[in-house]
């Protein structure tokens, strides 16, 4: 038996989406963090690749969407200032 690597893309995307959401289910990560959003980004890669290939329209823009959303998240994330508070 082999294994398409295509297939192994998007199970590891899978993967990675479903971690992500168990990570903030948990209260591990936040909806802003930039790892949660790499994980969501890269997990929708992953599906994005399998499910192109496989021509299934609807999920590839689906994850490019949610692509998108991440890439948005982060580049906010990324430029937003911290905010320090004043110590006493």
């Amino acid at each position: 038996m082999t294994i398409d690597p295509y297939s192994i893309i998007g199970w590891l995307g899978m993967i990675f989406i479903i971690l992500a959401y168990f990570l903030l289910s948990t209260k591990r990560l936040k909806s802003n963090s930039v790892i949660y959003n790499l994980l969501n980004f890269f997990g929708a890669l992953g599906i994005l690749v399998n499910t192109f290939v496989t021509r299934s329209w609807p999920s590839v823009a689906l994850n490019g969407i949610m692509m998108g959303i991440a890439i948005y998240a982060i580049a906010k994330k990324i430029k937003t200032k911290p905010v320090y508070k004043e110590l006493k």
